[in-house]
């Protein structure tokens, strides 16, 4: 019989059935013959060079890559080495967006421009106010300091006049955020999310699009995207525990399943506030990236539509359990995925041939759901994973280990089997004499980046207990 692995199940003690998602590996919807779909490895992250400090956040301007790192602004080059173009000062996520002729970035509260012909210049015009978010939108800069939304002066963008200030008002909620969509302005608000489009005019050229007011608002300034055209966010309306919604045209539909609601409960209101959203598009994929402080979860549109259901995975840098992904501030430039390292100074870039973080081994794990027999025994006579074997490097012998549960709590001891060597491709992965069950079983699977393959199936040989 063949058993699921796209998602598991396992149980708690506040007797409730939990969802297991693949942590390190990526379900893929796609008949092959084999099955309907399978796993395939994350990608590994290879090092490419250093910076000035820690990445806070990054952008593709021009081609080129621009990244800051500790305090220094930095363009960052195709062989790894980088050039300092000058501080922003500060500690956390920046926020950058380009016009026709600067390049903009925001760190703790402060607005910067830079052009390659007069560097990096601060907004000093004390009428900005603290620069809580920005957009560039129709030759404006446009910023919130929490309560107001600021725009520049065309003629000249370190300017502000205060008598155009504007304002996100049909809530007293405050502006957590902004984002622009198809040239129109998304306020983002703690509560709800209100709609601007540019009217011109002698004052705040921008005007609220009635009817198309989101009565859902995001969490924290970083906890909000564009994705697949849409704007997706962490966040909740009034009285509401915090999920994962896409809004557009005034309606907020939830992606988050049950499961994912529950993970994020376990992150204080603190924590959810600093939550990074991004978005990677590539191969056929969709993903949306939901960075937690100690995993970061992943949703696939287009995984999700070909199934009928939220399709997620977990990515982390550990070989077991949750670790804060190795990854992040995702860039396309130099015709690769450029990522930072919250842990480091280094700059790598993502590879599908291989799936270690920076040179280190890294885990994987993925659940089944139940098997049940109507409530009779079986004995599980074998276990096969039916796998794309083979491509591990040179010398390196892996294994791969199972276990199961008889009540999804506890489980039984590992068993290990190789998962071959290079070039074993026609390598079958079997575990024989796997017990017996009296009721149901789940059964659970791990391995490390040195087990470099993609998994198709799992066939199991049982003999049904009647009486």
């Amino acid at each position: 019989m063949q058993v699921p692995i796209l998602n598991g199940i396992y149980t708690n003690e506040a007797s409730d059935f939990r969802t297991s998602y693949p942590r390190n590996l990526i379900p893929v919807p796609k008949d092959n013959g084999i099955s309907k779909g399978y796993l395939r490895p994350a990608d590994g992250v290879v090092f490419l060079g250093k910076g000035p400090g820690t990445d806070r956040g990054g952008i593709n301007w021009n081609d080129k890559c621009y990244r800051v790192m500790g305090t220094k602004l930095i363009e960052f080059k195709e062989d790894g080495t980088h050039v300092v173009l000058g501080d922003v000062g500060g500690s956390g996520q920046v926020i950058f967006d380009y016009g026709a002729t600067y390049l903009g970035i925001a760190s703790s509260n402060n607005l910067f421009l830079y052009s390659p012909g007069s560097g990096l210049t601060q907004i000093t015009d004390p009428d900005l106010g603290n620069v809580v978010d920005f957009v560039w939108v129709d030759g404006y800069y446009m910023t919130t300091d929490g309560q107001n939304l600021v725009v520049t002066e065309l003629s000249n963008p370190f300017s502000v006049n205060p008598l155009k200030y504007g304002s996100s008002e049909s809530d007293p909620d405050p502006v957590v955020g902004l984002l622009k969509i198809r040239n129109e302005v998304y306020a983002l608000n703690r509560y709800t999310i209100e709609v601007f489009d540019n009217v011109g005019g002698s004052g705040f050229p921008f005007e609220r699009i009635e009817g198309a007011q989101i009565e859902k608002g995001i969490i924290g300034t970083n906890a909000a995207c564009v994705f697949t055209e849409r704007v997706a966010f962490l966040g909740s309306g009034f009285n509401e525990a915090p999920s994962i919604y896409l809004g557009i045209s005034g309606q907020a539909v939830s992606i988050a399943t049950r499961e994912i609601d529950q993970i994020l409960k376990k992150y204080t209101t603190s924590q959810l506030e600093d939550v990074v959203l991004e978005t990677k598009v590539d191969n056929g994929h969709q993903h949306l990236y939901v960075r937690l402080p100690d995993q970061t979860l992943v949703y696939d549109s287009n995984a999700s539509q070909v199934v009928g259901e939220p399709v997620w995975f977990i990515l982390t840098s550990s070989i077991v359990g949750t670790g804060v992904y190795r990854a992040q501030n995702l860039v396309w430039c130099y015709d690769k995925w450029l990522v930072g390292d919250p842990l480091s100074q280094n700059i790598g870039y993502l590879t599908n041939s291989k799936s270690d973080h920076y040179g280190y081994e890294n885990g994987w794990d993925f659940g089944t759901t139940i098997v049940y027999n109507d409530g009779n025994g079986a004995i599980f006579k074998e276990l096969e994973l039916v796998c794309l074997t083979g491509r591990v490097q040179l010398g390196v012998n892996p294994t791969i280990y199972t276990q199961y549960s008889l009540d999804g709590e506890s489980w039984s001891m590992e068993r290990g089997v190789s998962s071959g060597l290079t070039a074993q491709r026609k390598k079958r992965i079997c575990w024989r004499r796997q017990g017996f069950m009296r009721n149901f079983r789940i059964q659970r699977f791990r391995g490390t980046s040195e087990s470099h393959l993609s998994i198709s199936r799992l066939e199991v040989d049982v003999e049904p207990l009647y009486g």
